[in-house]
């Protein structure tokens, strides 16, 4: 009998088959991409109820992080500041500006104002400020040059991929503990040899077991 179709249609069926790997394995992967934390959180950039510049309280006036968020330093959580922190400057200074009306209403009130939170981690994940920044963790490591920001960002993911990396290897993230809130903190020369003091010195044995942040 003639043959009626060409040899190379045989090889269809097997091209057919791995265009749809090709396409299944695509898809799966752009879901896993777009949808991961680098993605759909590194940028984030809420606007807050009243527009708070970083930049002007932090690099300008010289405020430390521990003014506002000493919390960071004594227990597991950095918390917003209280209307009262806020007041201990807004009493006196810009007292008729528009834009702390929200600031005031709050003190008038006894409400506090609904800041929306930037870095957040997900409730199945347990994340301990006072154990970091008490070792040498500077706040920029995770928060980024907040020093530089008119609108707080968020420049990491935040993922538990990103945090093992640090866990495995936490050595270039320490640094002095008096060096923790410097947002312009540079490593010296010998910052290798410091870390591994540090390391040896406080006895720092990063978990990487999953009911160490799973709890």
């Amino acid at each position: 009998m003639a043959q009626i179709f060409p040899e190379w249609v045989n090889s269809i069926p097997k091209r057919v088959q791995l265009a749809t790997i090709i396409i299944i394995t695509g898809i799966i992967f752009g879901f896993w991409y777009f949808g991961s934390p680098e993605y759909l959180e590194v940028g984030y950039a809420p606007n807050q109820p009243i527009p708070y510049s970083h930049k002007f309280h932090v690099a300008e006036l010289g405020l430390d992080c521990q003014y506002c968020h000493g919390s960071a330093w004594k227990s597991a959580i950095a918390a917003i500041p209280s209307t009262e922190t806020c007041m201990t400057c807004h009493e006196y200074v810009a007292v008729d500006s528009e834009l702390l009306q929200p600031l005031r209403d709050s003190w008038e009130t006894g409400m506090p104002v609904e800041w929306i939170r930037v870095h957040d981690v997900p409730d199945h994940a347990y994340f301990n400020h006072a154990i970091h920044v008490n070792v040498g963790i500077g706040c920029a490591t995770c928060h980024g040059r907040v020093d530089r920001m008119e609108v707080v960002m968020k420049t990491e993911s935040m993922s538990m991929g990103w945090c093992l990396d640090c866990h495995n290897n936490p050595a270039p993230h320490l640094r002095p503990v008096e060096e923790v809130t410097n947002m312009a903190w540079e490593p010296p020369d010998d910052h290798y040899q410091f870390a591994q003091m540090v390391i040896e010195k406080r006895n720092i044995h990063a978990p990487i077991y999953c009911n160490a942040c799973h709890r």
